[in-house]
């Protein structure tokens, strides 16, 4: 007799043994890659390449080619800025996070998650750059050099400031993490390498890692050690980059809920580019039996949950505005609502409070049609959101003879196609050199995942089915 016990969709499909893991996740990177991802990478670098020409111009000629006027000093510039960290902060959250809440279907999604913080985090820092102005004078200043060049230290009370001390700490704790859950596929790689470019470039990058039991106990302790110090990154750097508004006086922005919301929002935006991003990869590897059902279903239910917590940010900040009694915060929010932009505060409310509560039904979270374009989706609410909190704030100011409407330019649009090019550039040239799924945490799942499936479901011998595992049992004659 057998019984049939509903626990949960095995993590690795297909009937896989240690060897095809290796063989799966080392061909992509030892074979040529197939023409899907050529023609891929050709798009993403004509993005980069039209992108970088107009950067290049507007670099030349000065960010007055943007379409910024005397009341709204920032726009797609900081919108992008803000919007790329969000979509770097998924990263983190996957490799650190779950890793200590010891979460096992993080395992075939965390080394794409990572490499994409390290992308996101480096088209997210262009932005204040450039936005300085000719940021080869100056763009040094904004770190806290000693008083050598005749003027003064930068200002430490300054929230911009404390944005580059977040965002570089976060920036080099996730390259590390990154790198050193490299170092195990890297020396696989390098043992299976056929030439001698192959062995000395792998040889080099792992760093002598020779899979022995104490090499093995040393880089599971920097593992944990890595996520310790990450852990309070996740909630520290968006929480920084919200005090850019939530410690100025301006209506719309002067308000305690930014850390959380944006937090949560960050979240939202970076499970939903991991989800994209790694549905793409999954179709051009062939990586349907790593990257399971069960690893898009989980991703998201996190969708779900975090588009909530934006959903129930947005409904209370219209009560503080209208509990506060100040009539320029109840403005500003009205304004939101049906001023100028009603288009852009609708979109943002109709892809980040209503798509995701599609995700309640299984048929949907489960359809891989639905959930790619929905990730999308997504990703353009998060987008409109900053767009909203920050040129909806600006535009209307406390000066009715200032009020002007922003209208982006061609430059604007561009330079961010450019951080698009660049962004999918490096994403394309990591899954060809880089094995973009950690065999080694993908080996230790492995024994989970490997019970027959009866009708969808895991076929177990009644005498192997943990008594915590039998939520609801039916006997199989």
């Amino acid at each position: 007799m057998q019984i049939v016990s509903q626990v949960r969709e095995p993590l690795i499909t297909g009937g896989k043994t240690y060897k095809d893991i290796t063989n799966d996740v080392c061909r992509p990177v030892e074979q040529d890659p197939p023409k899907s991802w050529f023609a891929a990478l050709t798009v993403a670098l004509i993005l980069l390449l039209a992108g970088g020409a107009f950067m290049g111009d507007m670099l030349w000629n000065g960010i007055g080619r943007w379409g910024l006027n005397k009341s709204v000093q920032w726009a797609w510039d900081i919108t992008n800025f803000v919007w790329w960290v969000g979509i770097g902060h998924a990263g983190t959250l996957i490799s650190a996070v779950l890793l200590l809440f010891r979460q096992k279907w993080r395992s075939s999604i965390n080394r794409a998650a990572e490499a994409m913080t390290i992308f996101a985090v480096i088209c997210a820092a262009i932005w204040p750059v450039v936005h300085m102005g000719r940021p080869w004078l100056g763009a040094y200043w904004a770190l806290p050099l000693p008083n050598t060049f005749g003027s003064l230290w930068v200002n430490f009370n300054s929230p911009l400031l404390w944005d580059v001390f977040a965002i570089s700490t976060y920036f080099t704790v996730s390259l590390l993490f990154w790198y050193i859950g490299l170092v195990p596929d890297f020396a696989t790689l390098r043992d299976r390498a056929v030439t001698k470019f192959q062995r000395i470039f792998y040889g080099f990058l792992s760093l002598g890692f020779d899979g022995s039991a104490k090499t093995w106990m040393h880089y599971e302790s920097v593992s944990l050690i890595l996520a310790g110090l990450s852990t309070p990154l996740v909630l520290s750097v968006h929480t920084i980059v919200s005090f850019d508004f939530a410690t100025s006086v301006i209506p719309g922005w002067h308000t305690t809920i930014f850390p959380p919301y944006f937090v949560a929002g960050a979240i939202f935006s970076g499970f939903a580019m991991v989800l994209t991003l790694m549905l793409i990869t999954r179709v051009l590897y062939g990586l349907e039996d790593y990257i399971t059902m069960e690893h898009i279903e989980m991703m998201n239910i996190v969708i779900l949950v975090t588009g909530s917590v934006v959903g129930i940010a947005y409904v209370t900040e219209f009560f503080i505005a209208w509990y506060s009694g100040v009539e320029y915060e109840q403005y500003a929010f009205a304004n939101r609502m049906g001023g100028q932009y009603w288009w852009a505060y609708w979109s943002m409310m109709t892809c980040n409070v209503i798509s995701p509560q599609l995700f309640y039904f299984k048929a949907i979270r489960t359809n891989l049609i639905t959930t790619f374009f929905l990730s999308i989706v997504v990703n353009i609410g998060m987008w409109f959101e900053r767009f909203v909190i920050i040129v909806t704030s600006l535009h209307r100011d406390y000066l009715p003879s200032s009020w002007v409407y922003f209208t982006p330019t061609a430059w604007d649009i561009m330079c961010y196609v450019f951080t698009f090019g660049l962004f999918f550039t490096l994403f394309f040239m990591f899954a060809k050199f880089f094995p973009v799924i950690n065999m080694a945490e993908v080996k230790a799942v492995l024994k989970d995942s490997d019970s027959k499936v009866y009708k969808g479901r895991r076929t177990i011998p009644n005498s192997l089915v943990p008594e915590a595992d039998r939520v609801k049992e039916t006997e199989i004659a």
